[in-house]
């Protein structure tokens, strides 16, 4: 009886050991990215057409609509160790001021030198039909014909443009060769991100809609002025490659 008793006595006294004995929860805490969208180092207003903007070649252009997706971010801690955002697709509408600044929870403490993402949806997603949330289709993002989505869409009107009233209609998108349009965008930051615990850092980006139009092919909008899709997609991605994104500070 005394050996039962005293048996139970060890182990109430092991079991509070054992149960705080495991391993910690990893510290993670929040990213926010917020995005300023410009024309050429101007802010962009929509639906501006007292004040129009100029591209490369000189033609006037105002901006109606300015969309864009980004997927698959991955922040590189500064041993070069790769930090992978699964599951998280933002779009980011310049008519809702609301999807300008972006909340990334859980992220893994540490301190990170560069940044890199998908501008677009990755063909995983692209072909497993109408999501929801920011893949939803109500959003205006995806084209039903084409069972994918649009990666960045930009809409507005140009004096120089042959189409109907003026208009311009760029709709890019398709994840498939020879018109692959995704494209992976990556920057060293401008100094060191610290993720922990307690704070709440922030990203602030540049997203110039003029990149469109500017870089390999400068664009003649009485020469292209619509595209949703095709050569001519490929064309304004390989553009805004390396210009439509820039992360400009690191706040801490």
């Amino acid at each position: 009886m005394r050996q039962t008793i005293l048996f139970f006595y060890i182990l109430s006294l092991a079991c509070p050991v054992l149960a705080g004995g495991g391993d910690k929860p990893p510290v993670t805490s929040t990213l926010i990215l917020r995005f300023h969208n410009v024309v050429a180092g101007r802010p962009l207003v929509l639906n501006d057409s007292t004040n129009s903007y100029t591209n490369k070649n000189g033609d006037d252009f105002c901006v109606t609509a300015f969309k864009y997706y980004i997927s698959n971010i991955c922040l590189i801690r500064k041993n070069g160790e790769k930090v992978s955002l699964p599951d998280t697709y933002l779009l980011i509408n310049a008519a809702d001021s609301a999807s300008l600044e972006q909340t990334l929870p859980n992220i893994p403490a540490g301190k990170y030198k560069s940044i890199s993402f998908f501008i677009g949806v990755d063909s995983l997603r692209n072909f497993a039909g109408a999501q929801t949330g920011a893949l939803d289709p109500a959003r205006g993002m995806f084209w039903t014909w084409n069972n994918g989505y649009i990666y960045v869409k930009m809409e507005g009107r140009s004096s120089r443009s042959t189409a109907k009233l003026h208009r311009l209609v760029f709709h890019i998108g398709g994840a498939k060769a020879p018109a692959n349009t995704i494209r992976t965008f990556s920057q060293k930051l401008p100094r060191t991100l610290k993720i922990r615990d307690g704070h709440t850092p922030r990203l602030d980006m540049a997203v110039d809609a003029a990149a469109l139009f500017q870089g390999k092919t400068p664009v003649d909008f009485a020469r292209l002025n619509f595209t949703m899709g095709g050569p001519n997609s490929v064309i304004i991605a390989d553009n805004y490659a390396d210009g439509l994104f820039r992360v400009t500070a690191v706040k801490r």
